[in-house]
């Protein structure tokens, strides 16, 4: 009886073991292996997790783009609710598969006052602290609300923080700003990079090859960046939402991407890039497309491979929707992203 009693438990934990693999991967978080490229060999973990600008349908694009195209493996995580199990934007509580940054080169993110359990955001502390590469796009300047859980070791990392070290929270320790304002009108003006002119960084290899940015997200407002940062691209209001509006001159410009050395403390020293734009209809401009692409390569010390007409396009269909909150695609499971 005993022996039978071993072998069933030994029969379902193997099935269990089993469906849990196979239930992960296209369910909790996708995964695309790239073949070949330069990028072969390499993992980057692309994580969703806002609920305005609709980066469960970018994040995805991305990673197909950096693995089909690049070689890159990539990891693409998500907001989940734990009792649907559906893709829930709004869900500030639960990004599953954060473990995958263990074996991460690279994370590209586009989060908005998370709130995560501490077991999770251990696996963003341990991949900061080994100074590994991070690209924050939009809203990862507000990555953080701390409302609940006030003693969290995490705690500090709220964008409104006033802790030692950290105030202003992630987004100013680890991108160099935090949530400052709507510097446009909000759903009534877009984002025109300014390329030329202003902008004296040209030559830098993140920029090469992108000459035209637009998108209908507005500008936001910059305040705080330190003199460590190094400002790529600034970026115009432009009066009205779509390519062809007019510059708003009587605006003043703000920094638009950026990169940033960071380090916390008992860790080693990374870098950071970041940039105010992100919506998923912003990612329609394929230059911008190129920039974050270009910022991957150089972030992972593969400069000598961007090339001025790096393939952006998308691979399979590519639908963003406009953004707004709680304007979200309801009933959608990780699958529906691939």
């Amino acid at each position: 009886m005993k022996a039978l009693s071993k072998s069933i438990a030994l029969s379902l934990l193997f099935t269990f073991s089993t469906l849990l693999a196979c239930a992960q991967n296209g369910q909790t978080f996708l995964q695309f292996e790239g073949k070949e490229g330069p990028g072969k060999g390499k993992h980057i973990v692309l994580v969703a997790g806002d609920d305005e600008y609709r980066s469960e349908e970018s994040m995805p694009m991305l990673g197909k783009i950096l693995a089909y195209r690049y070689g890159f493996k990539t990891t693409v995580l998500f907001p989940i609710h734990p009792e649907s199990g559906e893709v829930v934007p709004n869900f500030q509580n639960n990004i599953p598969g954060l473990e995958h940054l263990d074996t991460a080169d690279l994370m590209i993110m586009l989060i908005r006052f998370r709130e995560l359990p501490d077991e999770q955001t251990k696996f963003i502390a341990d991949f900061l602290k080994a100074g590994k590469p991070i690209i924050g796009l939009r809203t990862s300047t507000h990555a953080f609300a701390y409302q609940k859980n006030k003693t969290s070791p995490f705690a500090k990392w709220d964008w409104m923080s006033d802790s030692d070290g950290w105030e202003r929270g992630f987004g100013q320790r680890i991108f160099g700003e935090t949530w400052v304002n709507h510097h446009g009108v909000h759903g009534k003006e877009g984002t025109r990079a300014l390329i030329d002119g202003v902008n004296q960084m040209n030559d830098h290899p993140i920029l090469r090859g992108v000459e035209d940015i637009w998108g209908p997200s507005d500008v936001y407002g910059i305040r705080n960046l330190p003199k460590e940062a190094n400002v790529l691209v600034y970026g115009q209001s432009t009066d009205g939402m779509n390519p062809t509006a007019p510059l708003m001159w009587e605006k003043s410009v703000m920094p638009i991407a950026w990169t940033k050395p960071y380090q916390i403390e008992g860790g080693s020293p990374g870098m950071a890039f970041a940039s105010t734009m992100g919506a998923s209809l912003d990612f329609e401009s394929e230059d911008l497309r190129k920039l974050v692409i270009n910022a991957s390569f150089w972030l992972l010390n593969m400069s000598e491979a961007i090339e001025a007409d790096m393939n952006v396009d998308y691979v399979g269909e590519y639908q963003p929707t406009m953004f707004g909150f709680d304007t979200f695609r309801k009933g959608m499971r990780v699958e529906d992203f691939n």
